[in-house]
């Protein structure tokens, strides 16, 4: 049985409801397979080995499964599939190094990476196998030890051959064994991990841990490190940097085309669906066979009545999480790959827009132009960044963007030195209007970070228009522009990096007197969006002059 083909059938069909970052892995994954290019091969035997062992041997110990053989679900069988299943054509060595699987509680993921654990263990055929359970806390740590030990229990074939020590499992023939381990161990030295499980990974704020294990793989030849998770309260930490780092590579953005890192999310794609039944299993694989419904209805119907039980609903059980900002548009919203020929937009008139941040960080300049009788907004920006921030992020391996790939690609100018070198945002419009002729009749800026550019932009006969960076300011045309988006009316030549702006853009809102007011925000701390703010400035300029600018419109 193909499980990967099976699933990707059944979602492609809408037999199964997943988010979007599932829907986009297992259908490439699934083209992936058929196709057979590259270094890797999709190997059914591979693939159904360890699903094969974890069937057989491994039983439940809780509940009214209790004793019985573990059946596993397709999604989990389609997981466990590609996990193992894709192998190098060359080594016959596995491709995933590294699996985030994140789904809402009580949806089996406990069982199926304690299953996983044992099969690495004992049928994975690696001689001195060191498997692992990790937490920031022994007690958490030993969750996955525990379901482990109760399976081999509950199986006569395993108690056969698993020893069973005070503080760990061995298996005699392979010389491999299986222990817990926490941050407060004494030592995380000298350990040469063939098998890592890190359960609910929102719980380990830094990264000493994670960097700890992820290091101790790095004599073996298919070691795997298994994140198994929810959602958490706790920000900025290893779960944001490792989620987001797995939206980006399930996206498949460029620079973080990642083939050994495996990111399964499953999740609501929009906060507002944890009103929707139909959307639940989105985050909720297993709801139904594993994960009671009726349950489910409950927790929703009391969020309903008691809002403060709300922010616990959302993170556990939808894996929304907890913070008071929401994902301004979709990721499908902000995708738009269109690209039009410069000969269209030369001899153009324009409304700019700009972004400085600061001059050690991120600036963006825009243009937004507008042709007769046609819908669309079409955008062209150029990014700057000094060489300094981009050396500190290396220094660091931050894999925050390749910021030195979207140099090479033309995209952004790196500016030697420290700083942004704002001559390089004029010298960038001038170039515009003096080799395309596409001249801004209005640039929007924000007056507070505008330094010593306004001043040489007017000099150049540029008009500068002072924006109000603000929720009474970009209101209405944040709304606007979103609106755009959803139509797939704002043509931005692929930009790939007002696309990383667009999906990293969080949007906050507050309600006064009845009003309803937002302004962009970053989802996170390391995200960037000045790109999405400097085109907010465009628009919000264009709104302001629409009457006196579309005349020119040609």
């Amino acid at each position: 049985m193909d499980y990967l083909q099976e699933y990707w059938s059944q979602i492609k069909n809408g037999k199964v409801v997943v988010s979007a970052h599932v829907k986009m892995v297992y259908q490439r994954l699934a083209k992936e397979a058929q196709a057979n290019k590259g270094k890797w091969t999709y190997s059914i035997d591979h693939a159904n080995y360890p699903i094969a062992f974890i069937e057989k041997y491994c039983r439940h110990s809780k509940g009214e499964w209790s004793g019985q053989p573990v059946k596993l679900e397709l999604f989990q069988k389609a997981f466990i599939a590609v996990l193992f299943g894709f192998v190098s054509k060359k080594t016959g060595m596995r491709r995933f190094k590294k699996a985030l699987f994140l789904v809402a509680r009580k949806n089996g993921k406990s069982t199926m990476a304690a299953a996983i654990m044992l099969f690495l263990l004992i049928a994975d055929g690696e001689g001195g196998a060191e498997v692992y359970s990790v937490a920031t806390k022994k007690d958490q740590a030993k969750i996955i030890f525990r379901e482990a030990c109760n399976m081999i229990r509950q199986s006569p074939e395993l108690t056969a051959i698993i020893k069973k020590h005070k503080t760990d499992l061995e298996f005699v023939d392979t010389f491999s064994r299986f222990e817990p381990l926490s941050a407060d161990a004494n030592t995380l030295d000298g350990l040469n991990s063939h098998g890592v499980s890190i359960d609910e990974l929102h719980a380990i704020k830094g990264m000493d841990l994670y960097e700890v294990m992820e290091q101790s793989m790095s004599a073996r030849q298919q070691a795997l490190l298994l994140m198994t998770t929810t959602a958490g309260t706790v920000r900025e930490s290893i779960y944001d940097e490792r989620y987001e780092y797995a939206c980006k590579v399930a996206e498949w953005q460029e620079g973080f085309r990642d083939d050994e890192f495996l990111p399964i999310l499953y999740e609501l794609d929009q906060k507002d669906e944890w009103k929707d039944p139909k959307a639940w299993p989105k985050a909720n694989p297993g709801l139904g066979a594993i994960k009671q419904n009726d349950y489910l209805v409950k927790r929703v119907a009391a969020a309903k009545r008691s809002p403060r039980l709300l922010p616990g609903v959302l993170c556990k059980d939808f894996n929304i999480r907890s913070t008071d900002v929401t994902t301004w548009i979709t990721y499908q919203a902000a995708v738009n790959q269109t690209v039009v020929g410069n000969d269209f937009l030369e001899r153009s008139y324009a409304i700019g827009g700009c972004d400085l941040s600061s001059t050690t960080d991120l600036t963006c300049a825009t243009l937004l132009i507008r042709k007769p009788n046609d819908n669309h907004f079409y955008v062209l920006q150029q990014y700057f960044l000094p060489q300094s921030r981009i050396d500190r992020l290396e220094a660091t391996t931050s894999k925050e963007a390749p910021y030195q790939l979207w140099a090479e690609q033309g995209w952004m100018t790196i500016c030697p030195g420290s700083a942004v070198n704002y001559h390089d945002v004029t010298d960038w419009f001038v170039q515009m209007v003096q080799k395309q002729n596409i001249r801004p009749l209005w640039i929007g800026y924000d007056r507070a970070l505008s330094g010593y550019w306004v001043p040489e932009m007017v000099d150049y006969g540029f008009e500068m228009e002072k924006i109000a960076q603000g929720p009474f300011t970009w209101t209405q045309p944040m709304k606007e522009m979103a609106a755009a988006f959803e139509d797939h009316l704002v043509i931005y030549q692929d930009n790939p990096i007002l696309r990383w702006c667009l999906t990293n853009t969080g949007e906050k809102s507050r309600n006064q007197d009845g009003i309803r007011s937002i302004q962009p925000v970053k989802l996170s701390e390391n995200r960037r969006i000045d790109g999405m703010v400097s085109l907010l400035n465009a628009w919000t300029c264009y709104l302001k002059h629409y009457e006196d600018f579309m005349p020119y419109v040609r």
